[in-house]
């Protein structure tokens, strides 16, 4: 679990109908172990999404009936870091945001789910340090290395009041633009001088609003096959971008759009 901030995504969830067919997936996909039943107390609620150099990426939570019938569907959700939960919670409901879930205390720290102005959800996480390392940092997030999320993507109805909304709360900046033709600007986040991801206008009936999580692989080609074999749906690419990455963009077999991000043949 994410302790202290060194970006401000310090976790990431995967919100699933069915735990064993979101491990099945992904395992084969990005090459994690999703703990399987009666590794972790409570995994049949909550499981950890393990890396093979032995930390975690983020969790995955079963939707329960009740959670389905109040709104709750598959999606991929990050935790942005809050030095006071309480403080900023009552900031964002201040700012035109919603709280969708009450303040929850566990031993890794104080998290709540709210939303943007704009409606797009995400967590607030004020994460506890282990007492023997009070340093310690999140490493969920990594811009190179396979198995983390490596790029973080907003897509908004309005990104003038996102980029406002993002920066007042949790010192984004946005200090360079890409021109996507009729797609407009893709506005990169920049956080301490480094990019950690971008942030958009969505088009007329997009599809799909909201975070956009970039998983990066070791090998795009090998990826995009196990998406597809796994049950999976590829909506866009691989796609190249600037760098030489390739990118595509899909749907778990539970419905949760994801997004990969890695080199061709690099393994």
């Amino acid at each position: 679990m994410a302790t202290r901030r060194n970006v401000p995504f310090v976790w990431y969830e995967l919100m699933t109908t069915d735990l064993d067919g979101a491990k099945a997936f992904y395992d084969a996909v990005v090459g994690w172990r999703i703990d399987g039943p009666g590794e972790q107390p409570g995994d049949d609620f909550y499981r950890m999404i393990m890396r093979a150099d032995g930390g975690a990426t983020g969790g995955a939570l079963h939707l329960s009936p009740d959670m389905i019938a109040q709104g709750a569907h598959p999606a991929w959700v990050p935790y942005l870091y809050a030095a006071d939960i309480d403080a900023k919670c009552a900031e964002i409901l201040a700012d035109g945001g919603h709280q969708l879930s009450g303040r929850m205390d566990i031993g890794e720290g104080s998290f709540a789910m709210v939303t943007d102005p704009q409606g797009m959800p995400f967590y607030l996480m004020q994460p506890n340090p282990p007492e023997d390392r009070p340093d310690a940092g999140s490493t969920s997030y990594d811009r190179t290395t396979p198995q983390h999320v490596s790029w973080n993507e907003l897509v908004t109805p309005d990104l003038g009041a996102a980029k406002d909304f993002y920066a007042r709360h949790f010192g984004f900046e946005f200090n360079r633009t890409m021109p996507m033709g009729e797609l407009g600007d893709y506005c990169f986040i920049d956080f301490s001088g480094i990019d950690i991801g971008a942030a958009m206008q969505a088009p007329p009936d997009w599809p799909r609003k909201g975070w956009i999580l970039y998983i990066r692989v070791a090998d795009i080609d090998h990826a995009a096959a196990a998406v597809t074999s796994g049950g999976g749906q590829i909506l866009s690419g691989p796609h190249e971008v600037p760098g030489g990455d390739r990118t595509l963009t899909g749907t778990d077999p539970q419905g949760a759009s994801f997004a990969l991000v890695g080199a061709r043949g690099a393994a």
